[in-house]
């Protein structure tokens, strides 16, 4: 972003991954919690997929599916972290597949990634200068580059090899739009995606939707064009949508309350880790509040993104142990 591309450009955000374990997590070693804000409901056993968590309502029904949404940061700063995603993911599918439901059964499972980045046209006013930007984006499409392999836009259990298919759709490269908007993304993902065909299929009626977010800066979303800048903070920047249009968004595609949970891994300070520089993320932070015991926010501060994911997998997993049912 901007502190890092100085007057040339805007720099880097990004978002990622979910999933759930039967009898322990795929996370060997870590510790489990998740929910509103940076913490949430802790297993009796913990990052157990289908064990009895405290306060689980009984008569609750349980997901037999889950559409599981990663949005991945493109831009510059972000190749550390996607390379850290790939390699952590084989974990997260085994957990997701050694999941069983209340009768047994297999979890029902599908994931896509798409990334930060919209088309844009903006100009930097700062110090005197005025720098035109013009930057292409995935614009919410789920990504599907031949090279990966992969029937569909989306990976599910009868993909043969899922793990390095969701490996090489994560690694989306850094030459990404610099100025990070995941939530608008995912609204682009989850409605203009679905309308014209692109994503079409994806989103199930009864299935639980989950949504991983990673990056290490601010969410920016806004739905104007050709405007202008002078800084990068997400927080006071003109016309950026509030949080809350995209929490309803949300309610509307998966149908309602508790039919959708979220996991986000960006700053919850200002940081330096092995992955280099982050912001924090306040925005993105204010989203996870919404979502209550079906948000998480783990910190990219930690330069490792197993913590992150096993959180995600625990919020998961209790959001799926409460889902209301089919609508």
């Amino acid at each position: 972003m901007l502190h890092r591309l100085g007057s040339v450009g805007l720099v880097a955000l990004m978002v990622v991954a979910c999933g759930s374990s039967p009898s322990r997590s795929g996370f060997e070693d870590e510790p489990s919690a998740a929910g509103t804000g940076t913490q949430g409901p802790v297993a009796t056993d913990p990052g157990a997929i289908g064990g009895k968590q405290a306060g689980e309502n009984p008569a609750a029904d349980e997901c037999q599916k889950m559409d599981i949404v990663f949005v991945v940061d493109d831009s510059g700063s972000m190749a550390e972290e996607q390379n850290n995603l790939a390699a952590n993911f084989p974990k997260f599918i085994s957990a997701i597949e050694a999941y069983k439901t209340k009768s047994g059964a297999k979890l029902d499972w599908r994931v896509a990634v798409t990334t930060t980045g919209r088309d844009v046209s903006y100009t930097i006013s700062a110090g005197g200068f005025n720098v035109p930007q013009s930057e292409k984006g995935d614009n919410g499409a789920f990504r599907n580059t031949g090279k990966c392999g992969g029937k569909n836009r989306w990976i599910d259990g009868t993909d043969s090899s899922p793990e390095s298919i969701f490996s090489c759709r994560a690694k989306a490269g850094t030459s990404g739009p610099s100025i990070e908007m995941p939530l608008y993304s995912l609204k682009l993902a989850l409605n203009d995606r679905m309308t014209d065909g692109t994503n079409a299929g994806f989103l199930r009626p009864d299935a639980l939707l989950a949504i991983v977010i990673l990056t290490d800066e601010d969410d920016c979303s806004r739905e104007d064009n050709n405007f202008t800048i002078a800084n990068d903070k997400c927080d006071t920047m003109p016309n950026v949508k509030p949080v809350s249009d995209y929490a309803t968004m949300l309610d509307s595609v998966s149908g309602g309350t508790g039919r959708w949970a979220t996991a986000v891994i960006a700053g919850d300070k200002a940081c330096k880790s092995s992955f280099g520089d982050a912001i924090q993320a306040k925005r993105l932070q204010d989203f996870v509040a919404i979502a209550g015991k079906n948000g998480t926010f783990s910190s990219i501060c930690d330069g490792d993104l197993t913590t992150g994911l096993q959180k995600a997998l625990d919020t998961f997993d209790g959001a799926c142990k409460s889902y209301p049912g089919p609508r």
